[in-house]
C-alpha cells in the first residue's frame, strides 16, 4: 500500500505581519519626523528604555517574579559595556562599536546566571526580598570598587573610535538613535518569540498555578532560573546601549531607584500584554525628560498617577487599550464615548484642581523668596491669598465628586454591553 502524503494549510497571519511591519516603520521614520537634538535623544532612551522594561517584564507579566534589583544586570551590563569599548579605543579589544551592546548583554546573562540561582530558590515575597538585597549589595560593592565603577565620577569613554565604516562613526546621535532601534526590533522580536515556546508556556504556568507544574514533573526553580537569565541578558543589552548612548557609567546605573523605575512603568504600561512595557518605557523617557523640566514635583504627580491606575485600572494603559477594542471590534463604542468624556472631563478638574494645590505647597516651600505668586497653566495664583486655595480645592472636591457618579455610570454601561458582547458570541456560535 503506497504512502500518502498529506498537506496541511497554515494561513498567514497577515495582522501579526501589519503590526511588526508598523514597529520597524515608525522606529525608522520617528527620527525623520522628530529632528531635533532633544527628541533624537528621548526617542535613543525610548528604544533603550523598551529593552530594559520588556526584559523586566519577562519576570513580572509573564513569571509572577517581582524584582526589586533588575537593575543590578542592566547596570553591569552598561559598566561591562563601557570597559570594552575603552577597550576597543585603546587597541586591546578588536570589537567594533556595534557589538559592544551585546558584551553587556553577556555580563548581564552571566551576573544574572550567578546571581539568580539563588534568588529563583525562592518565589512570591521571598523573591523579591532577596533580589532588593542583591540590588543594595551590589550597589554598595561597586562603591567599594572605584577600579572598576569610577567612583563617584564614573567610567567615561568615546564611542567615536577607528575609522568611519560606510561614513557611520556613531559620532552624530541619529547613528546612535538607529543602532539603538536595530537592538530594539530584534530584542523585541526575540522576547516575544520567547513567548511563543514552550519555556514561555511553561513560564506562564509557573506563575498562574506552580503546584500544578511541579506535579506533572517539571522543575519551577529552572523555569525560573532559565527565564531570569535570559532577561538578565536583555536587560544587559539594554545597559550596554546606554553606556554608548551617554558614553559615561556611574553608580546610579545601580541604584534601587532604576529597578523601581522599571517596576512602575512597567505595571502602569500593563504588566499582563506584551506591548504593555512598551508603553511604560515612552512614558518612563517623557517623565523623566519633559515632566521634570515642568514642574519640581514631577515625583509626586507620578505616585498619584500610579495610585489611580492600581485603583481603577490595575491592568495598566495595554489592558484599557484591549478591552475597548473589543467593545470596538462588536461595534458597542458609540455607546459609551459620552462617559468616557465625563469621566475625562471630571478627572481633568480634579487634576487640574490638585495640581494647583502642590505647585502652591512647593513654590512656598522652595520659592518663597520669589515672592507669593507663581504662574500656573497661564494663569497667576497667589499662594498667600485663600482665593487660591479656596478655588484648588473646591474643583478638586467637585471634580472627584462628579467623577465618582461618572464611574458608576461607566460602570453600569460597561456592564451591559458585556452581557450584549456574551450574547452576541453565543449568537454567532450557534448558527
Amino acid at each position: 500500500m503506497a504512502k500518502t502524503t498529506e498537506f496541511h494549510f497554515k494561513p498567514l497571519n497577515v495582522g501579526r505581519w501589519v503590526v511588526w511591519g508598523c514597529f520597524a516603520l515608525a522606529l525608522f521614520v520617528a527620527p525623520r519626523i522628530w529632528t531635533s537634538g532633544l527628541a533624537q535623544t528621548m526617542l535613543t532612551q525610548m528604544g533603550i528604555g523598551i529593552i530594559a522594561c520588556l526584559a523586566y517584564n519577562m519576570l513580572l507579566g509573564q513569571g509572577g517574579m517581582l524584582s526589586f534589583g533588575h537593575a543590578v544586570y542592566s547596570g553591569m551590563g552598561a559598566f561591562l559595556a563601557i570597559h570594552a569599548l575603552n577597550m576597543a579605543g585603546a587597541g586591546t579589544l578588536g570589537l567594533p562599536v556595534s557589538l559592544i551592546p551585546l558584551v553587556g548583554g553577556l555580563a548581564g546573562l552571566v551576573c544574572a546566571a550567578l546571581l539568580g540561582y539563588v534568588s529563583t530558590k525562592k518565589a512570591g515575597t521571598p523573591f523579591a526580598m532577596i533580589t532588593l538585597g542583591i540590588g543594595e549589595l551590589v550597589f554598595a560593592l561597586a562603591l567599594m570598587l572605584p577600579e572598576f565603577s569610577g567612583g563617584e565620577g564614573g567610567v567615561s569613554s568615546n564611542r567615536v573610535i577607528g575609522k568611519p565604516f560606510m561614513g557611520i562613526s556613531f559620532g552624530p546621535q541619529i547613528q546612535v538613535y538607529y543602532l539603538v532601534a536595530l537592538y530594539c526590533f530584534v530584542c523585541t522580536a526575540a522576547m516575544f518569540a520567547l513567548t511563543r515556546t514552550p519555556l514561555g508556556r511553561m513560564l506562564n504556568a509557573v506563575r498562574d498555578n506552580p503546584e500544578r507544574v511541579a506535579f506533572v514533573g517539571y522543575d519551577t526553580h529552572w523555569v525560573r532560573f532559565l527565564a531570569f537569565t535570559i532577561s538578565g541578558f536583555f536587560a544587559g543589552i539594554a545597559g550596554g546601549l546606554g553606556a554608548i548612548n551617554t558614553e559615561i557609567v556611574n553608580g546610579e546605573v545601580l541604584h534601587a531607584s532604576r529597578s523601581g523605575a522599571y517596576l512602575l512603568f512597567t505595571f502602569l504600561g500593563g504588566a499582563t500584554v506584551f506591548f504593555g512595557p512598551i508603553i511604560g518605557a515612552v512614558l518612563m523617557v517623557f517623565a523623566g525628560v519633559l515632566l521634570s523640566e515642568l514642574t519640581k514635583a514631577w515625583l509626586l504627580y507620578l505616585g498619584l498617577v500610579f495610585l489611580f491606575m492600581v485603583m481603577y485600572a490595575p491592568g495598566g494603559i495595554a489592558s484599557l487599550i484591549l478591552m475597548n477594542l473589543r467593545v470596538a471590534a462588536f461595534g458597542k463604542l458609540r455607546r459609551i464615548w459620552t462617559s468616557y468624556l465625563a469621566l475625562g472631563g471630571t478627572a481633568l478638574a480634579a487634576l487640574t484642581g490638585a495640581a494647583a494645590m502642590i505647585e502652591m505647597v512647593y513654590h512656598r516651600q522652595l520659592n518663597e523668596a520669589l515672592g507669593p505668586e507663581l504662574r500656573f497653566m497661564g494663569a497667576t495664583l497667589n499662594s498667600a491669598g485663600v482665593d487660591a486655595w479656596f478655588g484648588a480645592a473646591w474643583l478638586l472636591v467637585v471634580g472627584l465628586v462628579l467623577f465618582e457618579v461618572a464611574r458608576r455610570h461607566y460602570l453600569e454601561q460597561w456592564g451591559e454591553i458585556q452581557e450584549d458582547i456574551e450574547k452576541e458570541i453565543k449568537r454567532r456560535e450557534s448558527l
